[in-house]
């Protein structure tokens, strides 16, 4: 039985579902380095689960802190963490109020709430600088924090970032509907998962079983991510790399690339053309490349 308290906070639809969810999260994590740390963060809103992995590289350079897209969590970055290794020590989390091993504890109301609790992950991190790396709505985390809390930020690197230069196409919402309803059969979910991968299978896949076990057994309880405006991006005062996926469903990634060219003042813009929205494990080394670019020419 779910509480009333809980029905307004993320939360596993039962015991069994969220057995269901782990085991999947479980199998997807066996495919990452294992981390050097395992930390849980207390915040105002929950405890957030970080992963730290030490870098070979620039020992001194802020690292990057990875956030992952919805209904993912830190495995997503299975295959860009080894080249992104090799350039920064990295920590990856598991959002909160997604499904994963980060715990909500009190509801999040506004854009504002979501910022605070990434900033006090953030900040419990020891070093003073951080670069942020979001995909897809990791991506919107990412600047809504460097809108509304930058303390920490000394650059976001943005990988197809949904609902952050522009709105959702109607497609998706209308495509995402059933795959959103619990009881239909997992096809409907892996239909939706592989139409926004650019068609590639899923079957088999331990990121795509994982985030369809996400789907199925979590609730999500969130703000609804909401577009910044060109006031909002102009604030942003780091350097700011946008990598767009050109055969992206989450938006018309020209025109992304234009928007994001005309409203960031530090903004570097790459559109990988024939690159789905699972453009991280697509092309990690293209990506890795494009990074280590960015961190050699920030402040």
């Amino acid at each position: 039985m779910v509480s009333n308290q809980t029905k307004r906070l993320g939360h596993y639809v039962s015991p069994a579902a969220r057995e269901r969810f782990f085991a999947a999260y479980t199998r997807a994590m066996a495919d990452l380095p294992p981390p050097d740390d395992t930390l849980d963060v207390p915040t105002t809103y929950g405890t957030v689960r970080v992963y730290r992995f030490a870098g070979s590289g620039d020992p001194d350079g802020a690292p990057l802190v990875l956030l992952p897209g919805r209904v993912s969590g830190s495995p997503v970055w299975a295959a860009n963490l080894p080249a992104l290794r090799r350039l920064r020590t990295v920590y990856a989390l598991d959002l909160l109020g997604e499904p994963g091993a980060s715990v909500q504890s009190r509801p999040l109301a506004d854009n504002e709430d979501q910022a605070l609790w990434l900033h006090e992950t953030l900040t419990a991190l020891p070093e003073p600088a951080l670069h942020l790396v979001g995909l897809s709505i990791g991506g919107w985390t990412a600047t809504n924090a460097a809108v509304r809390r930058p303390e920490k930020i000394a650059g976001l690197v943005l990988i197809d970032p949904a609902i952050t230069f522009a709105d959702l196409p109607l497609r998706v919402v209308l495509r995402s509907l059933p795959a959103s309803v619990k009881w239909l059969p997992k096809r409907w979910r892996d239909g939706f998962n592989s139409w926004t991968a650019g068609g590639a299978p899923v079957r088999d896949n331990a990121v795509a079983d994982m985030i369809e076990a996400g789907m199925q057994s979590y609730v999500i309880r969130l703000p609804t991510p909401k577009r910044f405006s060109a006031e909002q991006l102009g604030t942003i005062d780091v350097p700011v790399l946008v990598i767009l996926a050109g055969a992206s469903v989450m938006h018309d990634s020209a025109a992304v690339a234009r928007e994001a060219g005309g409203t960031l003042r530090h903004g570097t813009v790459h559109l990988y053309d024939g690159a789905s929205h699972a453009v991280n494990g697509e092309q990690p080394d293209r990506i890795a490349a494009d990074v280590a670019a960015f961190l050699a020419a920030a402040p």
